[in-house]
């Protein structure tokens, strides 16, 4: 496997930088929820289309490019959704809708002027209508759209129908996120596309951490490096040479893992074990970085008014997003002992 960047992706990351370090605004306690300001800016530069078919008029790239701008949103902690609505549900889409679909649904998106969501548990379906919950879904609050997984089959529902209902909920970083219901909803079936959704969902996840966890080592790094104790500055001291030193070998892992991840799922090779190594490292390492983060910065790396602060509380969404890293030793365990 070849890890350079494709010219695309090396193109996408500088200039979704850009517009994001412009136009992304924060609270200052970490509140989250949309930031459609930056949503429609990306759509206007050509950021949302870029890395997909050029039949949507997009640059006809794939998901290791949409993988350099969910770097990038992690860097920037933006509240934008790339991930459900351009990586997974304008994708499958794409992939796997009617012209009259795309027209309605992907387009808007496109340009930034909707939200589409993805909930791929806890809904049934029978005769084309479904029904279920699931609770904490990425934009929810904000979802025109959604994709929903039920009776092995993946559905799009319009979140103006009847039957729908969102209940906001608060996450650990104060991200939007909703409790979708479900009641006997009219949707349309895009066949049976949830592994692909799911695996391509899961990648979205490593490269938004790794651009989360890159950005607060960046952080951490130059903190240890004026900060004084002793008239020395700490970053001379072994122990935290020594912390820095293995977050920088996290922050790596995590990279190469989701690029080889991406790469597989675009490459028409076996991938399962490529995604549940790559979601290992994003939740193992994301959880030690971000305690690396706080624990470097000392007093200051707990308080909620610094910058640091919403790294931490980012890294440790995504490590519950993507669940404990025993439990994804496991499922890569399994997949080995399948293959042996």
């Amino acid at each position: 496997m070849d890890f350079t960047l494709s010219e695309a992706s090396a193109d996408l990351a500088p200039l979704t930088r850009r517009i994001l370090d412009d136009k992304t605004t924060h609270d200052p306690h970490g509140t989250g929820g949309f930031d459609a300001t930056a949503w429609r800016a990306l759509g206007q530069a050509g950021v949302l289309d870029a890395a997909l078919p050029s039949s949507l008029g997009g640059g006809g790239f794939g998901l290791p490019e949409q993988c350099a701008v969910l770097t990038e949103i992690g860097r920037a902690v933006a509240a934008v959704p790339y991930r459900t609505s351009i990586t997974m549900a304008a994708s499958a889409l794409a992939e796997f809708g009617t012209p009259e679909l795309v027209d309605r649904w992907v387009l808007p998106v496109l340009r930034g002027e909707r939200v589409l969501a993805v909930a791929l548990s806890g809904f049934t379906a029978a005769d084309g209508r479904v029904s279920g919950t699931q609770p904490a879904v990425p934009f929810a609050a904000f979802a025109h759209g959604f994709l929903v997984a039920a009776a092995g089959e993946v559905f799009l529902v319009d979140a103006a129908a009847p039957g729908v209902s969102v209940r906001p909920q608060q996450t650990v970083d104060h991200a939007d996120a909703g409790l979708l219901t479900l009641s006997d909803v009219p949707g349309v079936s895009l066949g049976d596309v949830g592994e692909w959704l799911r695996l391509r969902g899961t990648v979205g996840v490593c490269a938004q951490q790794l651009g989360v966890v890159e950005r607060a080592l960046e952080l951490t790094a130059a903190y240890a490096a004026e900060r004084k104790q002793f008239d020395h500055v700490i970053g001379g001291f072994q122990a935290v040479r020594q912390r820095l030193a293995d977050a920088y070998l996290d922050v790596e892992a995590v990279r190469l893992t989701t690029l080889q991840a991406a790469w597989r799922l675009t490459s028409a090779v076996p991938a399962a074990e490529a995604v549940a190594t790559a979601k290992f490292w994003a939740a193992e390492a994301g959880h030690r970085v971000a305690h690396t983060a706080v624990h470097v910065h000392g007093g200051v790396g707990i308080d909620v008014d610094h910058v640091v602060h919403r790294y931490f509380t980012a890294a440790k969404r995504l490590e519950f997003e993507l669940g404990p890293a025993t439990a994804q030793l496991l499922a890569l365990g399994g997949l080995l002992a399948d293959r042996g």
